[in-house]
């Protein structure tokens, strides 16, 4: 590992979040620093995290092929909260997000098992291959299971995921929002039409199992307290809440003197 490595990986330090990971490993996404390397930015799909001194020149820099009108950024500290708040405005929008402890071997594997098998009548439980992979794509509440994949084989390589369906509709899903070494990132969606019959518990439950199955570690970051709940029923114990915005952003994108790692 080259000095560089060694230093952004020191910036991020003991940060306990896998889409960090993912970029440090480069398995996904991407670390930019700035010019004086004291400062790091991990970002994949709609998330970006920032740690090191807060650098205006990281909040405002969006790597080009990455640019979208909508992103969950995440600060380090307050220092970096503010910078974000100064920048965007009335643009980003704080939200607090629920984080949960990465322990091994704390999942009651029959009671995942009695999950599955309480799906309700008239749902089929499937693994996520190519169809399922299309139909994910094609149906915007569900893109997110998929996303970060830029095709089925990536996703048959990296990715893992099981699907509800109904009188052949794709009525929910579990997936891996993101890859790292050693697990995945958990995504769950259900349409609409189709919440609170307990399809997201069920796909949740089989897809841990699997994960478990493949000796992969299946990671889980609630976005809101709906979530959360979900996650300590499936067995996962709570960490601790952190603020993030989210930003649709309208401001100009600047070209600045980022070096890419």
């Amino acid at each position: 590992m080259s000095w560089k490595s060694d230093n952004v990986k020191n910036i991020f330090g003991n940060w306990d979040e896998t889409i960090i990971w993912s970029c440090l490993q480069g398995v996904m996404g991407e670390i930019h620093t700035n010019a004086t390397d004291d400062a790091a930015m991990a970002i994949l799909g709609d998330f970006a995290f920032y740690a090191g001194k807060p650098s205006e020149e990281l909040v405002r820099f969006k790597p080009e092929r990455l640019k979208q009108d909508f992103m969950i950024l995440v600060p380090q500290n307050d220092a970096w909260a503010e910078l974000i708040e100064l920048y965007y405005g009335d643009n980003a929008k704080t939200v607090t997000r629920y984080a949960f402890k990465k322990e091994s071997d704390i999942f009651d594997m029959r009671k995942l098992e009695r999950a599955v098998l309480e799906l309700p009548d008239g749902y089929e439980l499937k693994l996520l291959e190519e169809q399922e992979y299309i139909l994910c794509q094609n149906n915007k509440w569900a893109n997110d299971l998929v996303s970060q994949f830029k095709d089925y084989d990536t996703y048959q390589k990296q990715g893992l995921g099981v699907v509800a369906y109904k009188a052949g509709e794709l009525a929910a899903g579990a997936s891996s929002y993101s890859r790292y070494n050693e697990g995945i990132e958990i995504e769950i969606d259900t349409k609409e039409a189709y919440r609170r019959q307990g399809l997201a518990y069920a796909c949740g439950a089989k897809l841990i199992l699997k994960c478990l199955e493949k000796g992969l570690y299946p990671s889980w970051d609630a976005q809101n307290m709906y979530s959360a709940a979900l996650a300590e029923k499936l067995g996962y114990h709570f960490s601790h809440k952190y603020a993030a915005y989210e930003v649709r952003e309208t401001h100009q994108t600047q070209t600045m003197n980022t070096a890419a790692y």
